[in-house]
């Protein structure tokens, strides 16, 4: 691999230009890639003209910089959560009709929750999450369940470290965490009013693989009012029928 006179590799600097894109970023500049990604101006801007040659990256007509439709091709080509999602998107649309609200699939990725799949309706109560999205484990229903099923050693982990606060509602010190998560695996799912915006409810709910472990949290997010318990049942169908997907994968088209 060829590298810089600083001895990083041309590879590694293209990464930091490809991880500069947060979530919530569509297109932006060569100058705030090279501050995001600590590279040279110079050194940015030859960088996405290459990556952009390959479809990896594209310029707009105001010459800011997005993800090119290539990457975005061969990504959703390899993901690790295209058999979930391919199970989950048929439940997640009856379920969505049925609701009519949020309704998301989260993976646990590190210490956080990825959002890999979700539908919303006009009119649906605020939520933060987007695709690719990411939220504490602790703050978030989806989070919050994963954890609960995760290994000791992440639990601890997480339950050792400070805990951003979103809300007056949001789990904020150790004895309430681990008493979040005892109360999650007595009853199966995550229920938190107003943790991430005190207008909004997240109800999640376990999807497990063939072998019985939870690999996802299928949640909604409603109003927070006295309904946000009466949907748990049909979400837990919702998931249900995702696992039992997994385990007996619709044959291809011919």
């Amino acid at each position: 691999m060829p590298r810089t006179q600083g001895g990083e590799s041309v590879l590694s600097r293209a990464v930091r230009i490809v991880e500069a894109f947060g979530p919530g970023d569509t297109a932006i500049t060569v100058t705030e890639i090279a501050r995001r990604s600590g590279l040279h101006i110079a050194t940015a801007s030859r960088l996405v003209e290459e990556l952009s040659s390959f479809g990896w990256l594209q310029r707009d007509e105001d010459r800011k910089v997005r993800i090119g439709v290539r990457m975005w091709e061969v990504v959703s080509r390899a993901s690790p959560t295209l058999s979930l999602r391919e199970a989950a998107m048929p439940v997640m649309e009856d379920l969505h009709a049925i609701v009519g609200q949020h309704i998301q699939l989260g993976v646990m990725e590190g210490d956080e929750v990825l959002f890999v799949e979700r539908l919303t309706a006009p009119g649906a109560v605020i939520n933060y999450t987007r695709v690719a999205g990411r939220l504490p484990l602790h703050a978030s229903s989806s989070g919050l369940l994963l954890l609960a099923y995760a290994p000791l050693a992440q639990q601890e982990r997480i339950i050792s470290r400070p805990l951003e606060v979103f809300t007056g509602q949001t789990i904020s010190s150790p004895s309430q965490l681990r008493s979040a998560l005892a109360e999650v695996r007595r009853q199966g799912y995550a229920l938190l009013a107003g943790h991430i915006h005190p207008d909004a409810t997240g109800v999640a709910v376990p999807v497990r693989d063939p072998a019985g472990r939870v690999v996802a949290a299928l949640a909604i997010i409603v109003p927070n009012d006295d309904t946000a318990r009466s949907r748990i049942a049909v979400l837990q169908a919702a998931s249900g029928a995702v696992s039992r997907a997994m385990l007996y994968p619709a044959p291809p088209l011919p």
